[in-house]
């Protein structure tokens, strides 16, 4: 069942509100469901679980995380992330106001849907039981982005009426990690293995949130522990195609673990059309990769491209790297789904080139490539129906080889997880050695695995809040593909942005100010 299908989102905000009694004159409205009339059948219950499905982040907030990071810039300078990156940002930005609203949008309708589903007359333990999972992994999806966001948050787990909404305080972040572990734990006891018929989420999903949000805590054990728990499940494989995972032929594939369901024309999105190159959709493209994300992929021999035996030409920068480059970022020279050529050198005539001073063409002479198939670009790049995929198995072994290295209890699984995800068929990179111990080396390992791997999928810019090295791998200038100039001379591309951050301020999002001014009892992050 194509989650979307199910759209009954317009109706979640009224599902809660207006009783009415026998007064004619207190009549039940027409345009809304009253509780009156609602949380009495099966159906009541799966359309208000589905309505807090469609609360999940839009392809938009998917694609500019990467976009805050180090691996992507926004190329419309006026975008709130574009100033965000910039550090230009206070707290009456939009981004920061709108992510705070929805997060709560959903904790309370979570929180709503979870008292009334007692209400629900049926037999049928097993679908109840399921629903209440699903909407406990959700209510935690909302609050892990809160509480790395903003930190210390309002902990609300009842559905409040607006009054009382104007009074709540702050909870400390640690108690925010103890709720979404409890909730996650029992989600996971309510939920079943295997919903791959109905696209809904699964203990796999539950566990794999809850190894995140203790990854996120800095709660090694108990990440390793949930992780391991997914693999042990036998449930998820890697799927062999690396290149062809975000096409329309994988979805639902073996390794998906979570995804968020579309189609096109019923319940579409538009991250296709918001990362296509200039050339085939002009002034449309809103990121792209920079030299970061480029420059993070080893040569085919495993060595890193600043190794001096690693074989790497600056002459010719993306010959025998990691498949996994091209798969990810169209390089200067590779081939678009239409049969044409990216051509971002300066000068070039088809809207790719970088030194072009328009809006939404590539600052960086690369493009992202996961999620842009051949479908969308013959069809319609604004109305993508393919799945975003917020979980998947190649993370959930990265989870458990990092919280492992970072808890210091090292063995073979360690780096078994990881070559695991390097042996992928079409990616083939040499394994690491079984021996390897050094708890730093290994840290730098994982970590770069995973820029790798899950580049441009809406993790990175968590990755580096919770390493705490924002504030080396952000600043400066944002800088791009490197070409050879008329004198034979190597040169580096320049986007024209200056990235900042300030890391005894932003490593938590300022709480949005129109929130201090409705209730004084929060307190603003420090420094803002």
């Amino acid at each position: 069942m194509k989650i979307y299908k199910l759209l009954l989102i317009v109706l979640i905000s009224s599902l809660f509100s207006i009783s009415c009694d026998d007064d004619l004159l207190n009549t039940i409205p027409e345009d809304r469901i009253s509780e009156e009339i609602f949380w009495q059948t099966e159906r009541d219950a799966t359309f208000a679980a589905n309505a807090i499905y469609g609360m999940l982040p839009t392809s938009w907030d998917y694609l500019m995380w990467d976009g805050m990071s180090d691996i992507a810039c926004v190329t419309l300078d006026w975008r709130s992330e574009a100033t965000i990156a910039k550090n230009l940002h206070d707290p009456t930005d939009g981004r920061i106001k709108v992510d705070w609203e929805n997060l709560y949008k959903g904790v309370q309708a979570s929180n709503t849907f979870l008292a009334n589903i007692d209400r629900i007359e049926t037999d049928n333990t097993t679908l109840i039981n399921s629903l209440t999972g699903e909407v406990m992994v959700l209510r935690s999806w909302f609050y892990i982005r809160l509480a790395m966001l903003f930190g210390d948050v309002p902990l609300i787990v009842e559905s409040l009426p607006l009054s009382e909404s104007y009074s709540v305080s702050r909870t400390p972040v640690e108690q925010i990690w103890d709720f979404i572990e409890l909730d996650l734990t029992q989600a996971a006891n309510l939920l079943p293995v295997d919903q791959s018929t109905s696209g809904r989420i699964t203990k796999g999903a539950a566990l794999g949130l809850k190894a995140r949000a203790m990854l996120y805590a800095g709660r090694w054990a108990k990440a390793a522990e949930a992780a391991k728990a997914v693999m042990d499940l036998g449930k998820y494989s890697l799927y062999p195609s690396y290149e062809n995972f975000y096409t329309y032929a994988a979805e639902s594939n073996s390794e998906v673990i979570f995804e968020q369901q579309f189609e096109r024309n019923l319940g579409s999105h538009r991250l296709a059309l918001n990362i296509s190159p200039n050339s085939l959709r002009p002034t449309a493209n809103n990121t792209v990769p920079t030299h970061i994300a480029v420059d993070a992929f080893q040569m085919t021999n495993g060595k890193s491209i600043s190794d001096g035996d690693s074989g790497f030409d600056p002459f010719n920068p993306y010959e025998n790297r990691d498949p996994r480059l091209r798969y990810a970022i169209f390089l200067p020279g590779d081939m678009f789904p239409d049969g044409s050529i990216l051509d971002s050198y300066p000068g070039s005539t088809t809207g790719d080139a970088v030194d072009d001073n328009s809006e939404a063409h590539t600052r960086t002479g690369f493009y992202q490539r996961k999620y842009f198939t051949a479908e969308d670009l013959q069809a319609d790049l604004a109305t993508s129906g393919i799945n975003l995929v917020h979980m998947r198995y190649a993370d959930v072994l990265l989870m458990y080889a990092e919280a492992k290295i970072e808890a210091n209890d090292i063995d073979d699984s360690v780096i078994e997880a990881i070559n695991q995800v390097r042996a992928r068929a079409d990616v083939n990179m040499p394994a690491y050695p079984l021996s390897m111990r050094d708890q730093n080396e290994l840290r730098d390992m994982v970590r770069n695995e995973r820029l790798v791997e899950l580049c441009f999928e809406g993790l990175r810019y968590f990755d580096i809040r919770r390493w705490k090295v924002s504030e080396n791998v952000i600043p400066g200038k944002v800088l791009g593909m490197t070409y050879v100039d008329e004198n034979n001379q190597l040169v580096t591309v320049e986007a024209g942005i200056i990235k900042e951050f300030n890391k005894d301020r932003d490593y938590l999002w300022p709480l949005p100010a129109d929130e201090l001014i409705l209730n004084e009892n929060l307190v603003q992050n420090p420094n803002w």
